[in-house]
């Protein structure tokens, strides 16, 4: 099995700050790896690799499926969530 080192940190093109790559696995939809997962860390090690070995075969389909979110969808609903949060 591939095991990644919790210490393997580089720049989040989504964020623009350093992050770690368990926040990567993660970080997305419904705590699923991000959709930028396999472009962001393919230079530092067998990240396909990584993956389908940590992920159910549908899991690993829906992550190579992945597309971003529109900026108006995201926007409505960070509006949305914060409208819920102050109820």
């Amino acid at each position: 099995m591939n095991k990644i080192p919790n210490s393997m940190v580089r720049r989040c093109p989504r964020l623009g700050n350093p992050v770690p790559f368990d926040y990567c696995e993660i970080c997305g939809d419904e705590k699923q790896p991000c959709f930028k997962i396999l472009d962001c860390w393919w230079e530092h090690f067998d990240v396909v690799r990584y993956l389908k070995d940590h992920l159910t075969e549908d899991q690993y389909n829906q992550l190579l499926q992945a597309r971003p979110k529109s900026k108006v969808t995201s926007l409505v609903e960070l509006i949305e969530q914060a409208r819920k949060r102050n109820s």
